[in-house]
């Protein structure tokens, strides 16, 4: 389970496989979805715990109407009717993510949605970016005692803030933010990630990345600035059109996805300019000073019998300047290392 709190983690990042919508409303294509992100080695699937009355009203006014791409002409309340999880599903789902050891959690959208993820004793709770404004839903999630995970997609430093201290008034003990963009899909040009590190500094507290754009490289990034989670919606496939499909991605992505933060967490290391075990092996052939062309006795070094070139095994090449101009103690025969005892004092 993810501890963003553990000294003991053997992975640095936590990956979620954020199926939300992308079941199509299918059980078994939601149980298909758990058991595919837990063969591309995600950690965790997350779901959505709401219904379209517990997220909005049905109502046809122009606010509630949607402007987008691939939402629009429906309402918030014909979208949510279409997205979905029906609830009677989340023991079964839940039960097939622990047969598989993986983490089963969701975002909870209101106080029902709480109460009924803390009946079937979920480990973490998140709370979504549209949600981060909803102060009196964050207190009651946080006094659950679990780990509490926030996006923080559309908010100001402000509003991160003020909910950050409405769930440690709370008593949230283990917080950790998302780093978000809320648009679907999500710019490359627009997630600065550079946010990441800034927000652990700023709130003391695990940080991550909610990624909604397409592709993987957003995610890798992240992880090489020290997210601590990543979060990324998936699909079996795009061509299964639902709700959030078009912005996610395929088992062999998240593959991919998995595969490449493991490496990039290898990679970052620590601040460190010693030489490795592999490179000790390759210095020498590293350039030196060799005599490229025979030398007689009394012979002065130049330029032109004397030459930096691999291997390693002369003089380093600094040394060329207090060489020029000596004169040889002896014979020397061209491919020799050049070493000081070669040198006429």
């Amino acid at each position: 389970m993810f501890d963003s709190n553990s000294k003991d983690r053997k992975r640095e990042v936590f990956i979620v496989a954020e199926i939300s919508a992308n079941h199509g409303r299918s059980l078994k294509r939601a149980v298909t979805l758990i058991k595919k992100a837990k063969a591309s080695g995600a950690d965790a699937v997350k779901f959505q715990t709401y219904t379209a009355d517990t997220i909005t009203i049905d109502n046809n006014r122009r606010c509630f109407k949607i402007k987008h791409p691939k939402w629009g002409g429906q309402t918030l309340y014909q979208l949510y009717k279409r997205a979905y999880t029906p609830w009677s599903w989340f023991k079964r789902l839940k039960g097939v993510a622990d047969d598989l050891d993986m983490v089963f959690f969701s975002t909870a959208f209101d106080r029902t949605a709480v109460d009924f993820l803390e009946e079937l004793d979920v480990p973490m709770h998140k709370i979504a970016s549209f949600e981060l404004v909803d102060l009196d839903l964050i207190e009651y999630t946080a006094k659950t005692g679990k780990p509490l995970i926030m996006s923080t997609g559309m908010a100001t430093l402000k509003e991160v803030e003020e909910a950050v201290t409405a769930a440690r008034r709370a008593g949230a003990k283990d917080i950790t933010l998302l780093k978000c963009v809320s648009s679907y899909p999500a710019s490359p040009e627009e997630m600065n990630l550079r946010t990441i590190p800034h927000m652990k500094k700023k709130f003391s507290c695990s940080v991550g990345l909610s990624d909604h754009t397409l592709g993987i490289g957003a995610s890798i990034l992240a992880a090489s600035l020290g997210a601590d989670m990543v979060e990324k919606h998936f699909t079996l496939s795009r061509k299964f059109e639902t709700p959030d499909s078009f912005f996610s991605i395929e088992p062999h992505e998240l593959k991919s996805l998995v595969e490449n933060i493991r490496i990039a967490e290898k990679a970052i290391g620590k601040v460190g300019y010693c030489i490795t075990k592999a490179e000790s092996k390759n210095r020498i052939f590293r350039r030196s000073l060799f005599v490229t062309k025979d030398v007689k006795k009394g012979e002065v070094f130049t330029e032109q019998n004397v030459r930096s070139i691999r291997p390693g095994q002369g003089l380093p090449p600094k040394f060329l300047k207090h060489v020029l101009g000596k004169k040889a103690k002896r014979r020397i025969s061209r491919g020799t290392p050049l070493t000081l005892d070669f040198l006429k004092r």
